[in-house]
């Protein structure tokens, strides 16, 4: 059975990296906190929880991801956000992939949470995203904002069906005022890499997006917050590319200064 690293990357992160290592007690071999200087007692309840931690300054989540990764003491991973934990399932099949292990990496069914709703339906389920690999068989990169975890070309990806559980948003207040980072993140993205935007792109990629998420992802199924990840999932889109249109208008006066608020 091979041995595995769990890795966490945290800042003020008091109210849920307990649940977080709680939930990885059983199938952890080494447990690594990497934490951004936080200004709560983040770093205390992982050190209690049995925990190494190392404080490192942050950057971005993919360079972050990768000190993380870089410093654990195995070579094969769970890489996990605060917010996240193993569902019951998901902590006897990660057990089971110990003990089997087949390919560079696993993809991970990953169920989202706003308020007090686990959602079932639209992007938010089942959200498949790579966090268990072996590190010397990947790579770490940043796409739209987000970080990627890359096998590595002539690596296989399994898949683990039981859900990673992640508390995603606390209310719309809160998905709102992330979408609104995230998006001029996904704007940067393009915009550096020399893509522009297009009044077809405004009108009709939102609507794309909605339906996509209400009918085909049916997220009208999900009752009030199935419609409301459907909306604000089409509000994201048309507020990246419009970010997109205004960077390029923006031209030599463009800086990241300018949207860091």
């Amino acid at each position: 059975m091979i041995k595995l690293s769990v890795v966490v990357i945290t800042f003020n992160e008091a109210d849920n990296i307990g649940r977080c290592l709680d939930s990885v007690q059983k199938i952890a071999d080494d447990i690594l906190v990497v934490d951004s200087f936080s200004t709560d007692t983040t770093v205390d309840i992982a050190r209690e929880k049995g925990a190494r931690v190392i404080q490192n300054p942050w950057e971005d989540y993919h360079k972050q991801r990768g000190f993380a990764v870089q410093h654990a003491q195995y070579d094969h991973v769970l890489a996990l956000d605060a917010d996240e934990f193993l569902s019951d399932a998901l902590e006897k099949a990660v057990g089971q992939v110990k003990g089997d292990w087949q390919h560079e990496g696993y993809r991970i069914y990953r169920m989202n949470r706003i308020g007090d709703t686990w959602l079932h339906h639209t992007s938010w389920y089942p959200d498949p995203t790579l966090r268990l690999f072996d590190r010397r068989k990947v790579t770490f990169e940043t796409m739209r904002g987000h970080d990627l975890v890359v096998v590595t070309p002539g690596g296989s990806t399994g898949l683990v069906k039981a859900p990673l559980m992640h508390h995603s948003n606390y209310n719309l207040h809160d998905r709102m005022h992330r979408l609104n980072q995230q998006s001029t993140e996904a704007a940067r993205f393009y915009f550096e890499r020399g893509r522009k935007g297009s009044w077809l792109r405004i009108l009709l990629k939102p609507l794309g997006r909605f339906l996509v998420e209400l009918v085909l992802r049916r997220g009208f199924l999900g009752g009030f917050y199935g419609f409301a990840i459907s909306v604000t999932a089409a509000h994201y889109v048309f507020l990246r590319e419009t970010k997109l249109m205004e960077m390029h208008r923006l031209g030599r006066s463009y800086s990241k200064d300018n949207w860091r608020h």
